[in-house]
């Protein structure tokens, strides 16, 4: 039996392993994905020096130190237009790099790395039977949006759920060594973004959150990118998309020995898309408690740990989402942080980490908003 399997190799899934290994170097770890390595995922590719740092302190060091770091982020809707420099450089990596690394150093930890995809889960009082033929004392949920292990855990279907439509561009003037996104008048919320990788090539594409209106066309976001990003897909390839369960202000995990990480835990930032600091965090987190202590308490653990992490910093984000299709609530956003050093590194803090809304932030958008 294995102390740990994993069912899911992206970030979430590959940090686990790493996490369960660095705090019980002995332990059995099995890390199963339904794809082989390297393999292709819709993401804006951004990495944040946050989901590093996590990195960084469970021995992964100098993962992307070969990919040009993007020093500014260009903020945009209307003409409430804000550019500055991050306070730290962000790094545009497709994730068919960045995640096959990730799962090398999983690899390279000690975890026994299996293609297998996972059908049926069975949970007992000593452990979870996968399929019927692996059995593990405590299971980590990395497999994504659409998780199975989700389900099995009794979490249901996640809540409000964004699309995200992708691809990859010969950069141009407008995006080069920054980081662009412009927010959309028309269809809220939702924007469009430019990424430069720093290879000449950069990561394109158009967001929005779902509701009641039926769900964007890919003719629809094509139109929208265009419109807010005129000529940027001139030449793009690899055109793909995706669903991204959004958080909410409140995080849920079950007690029992399912541990839920990254998308499969509904770990979107609901302003931004961005999900990647969230997995390597709740995925270090999943990997650490489902091997240090009883299996059948791991649950408890994670919820404990994730929500002393995250939980305030979730309430304010779902907060926030709500507000931006208020009229005025981004400009005067946007006008604030073009204003102020101070808020802009604050708001881009609770947009890509695991920021707050300070006083400093607050009072920057009311005095802009009643302007």
């Amino acid at each position: 039996m294995w102390d740990v399997v994993v069912v899911g190799a992206g970030p979430a899934g590959a940090t686990a392993a790493i996490a369960a290994l660095r705090a019980r170097p002995d332990a059995r770890v099995l890390l199963l994905d339904r794809s082989g390595f390297p393999r292709d995922k819709v993401c804006g590719d951004g990495v944040a020096p946050h989901a590093l740092d996590v990195l960084e302190a469970l021995g992964v060091r100098g993962l992307v130190d070969d990919w040009a770091p993007v020093h500014r982020l260009q903020l945009a809707r209307g003409e409430a237009e804000v550019e500055r420099l991050m306070r730290r450089p962000a790094r545009v990596v497709p994730r068919k790099v960045f995640d096959a690394r990730l799962v090398d150093a999983a690899v390279a930890s000690g975890a026994e790395l299996r293609r297998h995809r996972v059908r049926s889960v069975a949970v007992g009082r000593g452990g979870i039977r996968l399929d019927d033929t692996i059995e593990a004392h405590a299971v980590v949920a990395a497999d994504g949006a659409y998780s199975v292990l989700r389900r099995a855990a009794g979490a249901g279907p996640s809540g409000r759920r964004a699309l995200a439509f992708r691809a990859y561009a010969p950069t141009r003037e407008l995006g080069r060594s920054r980081q662009v996104i412009r927010f959309g008048q028309q269809r809220q919320p939702s924007y469009a973004w430019a990424f430069d990788r720093g290879d000449g090539w950069s990561n394109i594409g158009y967001g929005e959150v779902l509701g009641r209106r039926a769900p964007p066309s890919r003719g629809t976001m094509t139109a929208a990118l265009d419109r807010l990003l005129p000529e940027v897909s001139d030449g793009a390839v690899e055109w793909r998309a995706h669903h991204l369960p959004l958080s909410s202000a409140r995080w849920w995990q079950p007690d029992g020995r399912i541990l839920l990480a990254g998308d499969a835990a509904s770990l979107v930032n609901p302003m931004t898309g961005e999900g990647i600091f969230y997995a390597v965090a709740t995925g270090a987190l999943a990997g650490q408690h489902a091997v240090t202590g009883p299996a059948a308490g791991a649950g408890r653990r994670h919820r404990v740990a994730v929500r002393a992490l995250l939980a305030s910093h979730l309430r304010q984000t779902a907060v926030v989402s709500r507000l931006l299709p208020v009229p005025g609530i981004v400009p005067a956003g946007l006008r604030a942080a073009a204003a102020d050093q101070r808020v802009f590194d604050d708001l881009v803090e609770l947009g890509l980490g695991r920021g707050h809304l300070t006083p400093a932030a607050v009072a920057g958008v009311v005095r802009h908003l009643r302007a």
